[in-house]
Formats: structure tokens, sequence, C-alpha cells
């Protein structure tokens, strides 16, 4: 009876530590190192951090982790530097789409982390709050990678896993890129850009489209970020 209560246990703590790794690699290239370097990078909290701005709403990947570890300060034109802290999403309710649309935003990474890190944008959001959120995600990283993936609750799975294109640009020497990122729905595709140069094309069953849009950052970074904007149609 002990032995077998001492496999179960074994057994439960194996799920639970994949689990906890999956969530920790969610967006990594995957490769050991990255994996390492991860683990031994704890989130950090910046001096003056106070969480997302006021109107804005946002979610952590994992219940360790405070949304009030991460620093918004409001720049002109709309633009916020960030410095985080925990990986999470940013949005406002009112940023929804449905049919065919469009979703833009403008990041910047303004230094290079401890090791490779990723942001991006989301779209098809449902239940954002709750235990069934779901939505559709568009990464790019210093590395000059982008990465499509999909996430139900806290499960996340890949469309298209970390790709190299020369259309999305590495770090310069002082760490810095910009990225104007893009995702086109149309009927029956979802269209990937970056600085204006189309990187990938889904067919729209994919990935959720139906939904609230926003931002996606991962942590230790330091990036500007526009709100998203939405052209519908």
């Amino acid at each position: 009876m002990r032995r077998v209560m001492l496999v179960a246990g074994l057994a439960m703590l194996g799920v639970a530590c994949a689990s906890s790794e999956d969530a920790a690699v969610d967006d990594t290239i995957g490769d050991s190192a990255t994996t390492q370097a991860m683990a031994d990078d704890p989130d950090l909290r910046p001096s003056g951090a106070s969480g997302v701005p006021e109107g804005f709403h946002g979610r952590v990947d994992q219940a360790t982790q405070q949304l009030s570890d991460a620093r918004y300060t409001e720049l002109s034109g709309g633009k916020y530097e960030v410095v985080t802290g925990p990986h999470h999403i940013l949005f406002q309710p009112g940023d929804s789409a449905s049919g065919n649309y469009t979703v833009n935003a403008t990041l910047e990474q303004m230094e290079s982390p401890a090791h490779p890190e990723s942001y991006g944008i989301f779209i098809g959001g449902t239940d954002l709050e709750g235990a069934a959120q779901r939505y559709g995600y568009f990464m790019v990283r210093e590395t000059g990678h982008y990465l499509i993936k999909v996430r139900n609750g806290e499960e996340t799975s890949n469309v298209v896993g970390w790709t190299a294109s020369p259309a999305v640009p590495k770090a310069d020497a002082t760490g810095k890129a910009s990225y104007q990122l893009s995702v086109r729905v149309a009927q029956d595709s979802v269209r990937f850009s970056v600085n204006g140069t189309e990187v990938a094309s889904v067919p729209r069953s994919a990935l959720p489209t139906d939904g609230i849009a926003g931002v996606r950052i991962g942590h230790n970074l330091h990036v500007t970020t526009t709100r998203v904007t939405i052209q519908r149609g």
C-alpha cells in the first residue's frame, strides 16, 4: 500500500513539475540553456512598480506572480514604457473585434534582457479573467524569431513554433529593436506581419479570432508599447 502511495505521489510530483516547466518556458525557444537561464532568473520587481495603467486590465501567467510587479509609465502619443516583472497580458475590454479586422501595435525593446524574452500582441481573447481564458498570440524577440501560439486555460500550444525571419529585426549593439506588429484576420486566413512584411499566414481555424485584442509582454523586460488599434472590415 505504501509503495502504491509513493508511486502515485511521485507521479503527481512529475505532473506538477512538468506543468511548472511548461509555463516557465511558454515563450522561450525551448533549448536547455534558455530553460536553465529562465529557472535562474526569477521575476524582478522594478522600483516604482504599481501594475497596469488606469483603465486597463491585465493577467499574469501563474498564480505565484503579481501583476503589481510591473511598472507602466505613460509617454506621449499613447505609448507606455514598461518594465517587468512577470509575463502578462494587457488589454481594455472595449478592444474587441470579430469578423474581418486588423490589429496593430508597435513594441520597442529598450535594452537586452538577461536572456532572450518575447513580446507581442494577442487576439480572440475570451474569459481573460477566468479559468477558461483563451486567446491566440503573435510574439517576437531580439534574436530575429517570431512565434504564434494559442492559450486555452493553463495550457498553450504552438501554431508556428519559434521561426527565424529576416523581417524580424535583431537587437542592435545597444540592445534596442523596434517591431511594428500586425495581425490581419480575413475570411479564411490570419496573416502576421512585422514592420510591413508578412512573415506567416495560417488558416483562420488554427486559432481563436473573435474577442479581445491586447499586448503580451515577457518577464524582466524593458520595452515600450503602444495600445493596440483595431481596423474593422
